[in-house]
């Protein structure tokens, strides 16, 4: 069994190839000066250069303003992923603005709560689904390297393509697919070396073992 691939929060021109090289679907780049993963847009639009419709390129984006949105736009990415506290007015309200493809990430930890937001937008093509961050109050709303109980996801049934995220690594990416029969998987930390540095090893070894 096998899934498409995500391959996120990347920043140099590097890993971008690596990642190409390997076989990436889809790849990640990271607009929130929290992250240790973050870019500008300056540097996305040289990054998107490199990618020449190899893949599909996703800006990440955290409760963005409509003006980093345009500038994503603007930039060229293929596809916007909300990875914040977006309602289903906001995500409307930006499907409008930029008329892009939108992937919702949902932070989920029971199966009731996968089941109360599968269906809540609509005007998202793909839904993500993340463990909760640490309740820390400084934890990053994704990246965090951290796994949910991945049965929740036993027996539900989706209207649209899903992707599964959240403790992704070399070693379980494929147990994971096996047991949700996930569409697509969604890795950041789990192919790095330290915080926002992308490991070539490590993101070669990942799309192997999950495609």
């Amino acid at each position: 069994m096998s899934a498409q691939v995500k391959i996120c929060g990347l920043s140099t021109v590097d890993a971008v190839e690596t990642a190409l090289t390997h076989g990436a679907d889809y790849l990640g780049f990271v607009f929130f000066e929290r992250s240790p993963r973050h870019i500008t847009l300056d540097q996305a639009v040289h990054l998107l250069a490199q990618i020449k419709g190899q893949a599909k390129s996703v800006a990440v984006t955290v409760n963005a303003d409509d003006t980093l949105l345009q500038g994503i736009k603007d930039a060229g990415f293929d596809m916007v992923q909300l990875h914040g506290s977006e309602t289903p007015e906001r995500v409307a309200e930006i499907k409008a603005l930029l008329d892009l493809p939108l992937i919702k990430a949902l932070a989920v930890s029971s199966k009731d709560e996968v089941n109360a937001q599968k269906d809540a937008f609509p005007q998202a093509e793909m839904l993500l689904f993340d463990a909760k961050p640490p309740k820390s109050g400084t934890a990053l709303p994704g990246g965090n390297g951290l796994s949910f109980d991945w049965r929740i996801l036993d027996d539900v049934t989706f209207s649209k393509p899903w992707a599964l995220s959240g403790g992704l690594t070399v070693q379980n990416v494929e147990a994971a697919i096996q047991l949700t029969k996930a569409p697509m998987v969604d890795v950041s930390s789990g192919v790095e070396s330290a915080p926002g540095v992308k490991d070539m090893t490590k993101i070669a070894a990942f799309l192997k073992a999950a495609t």
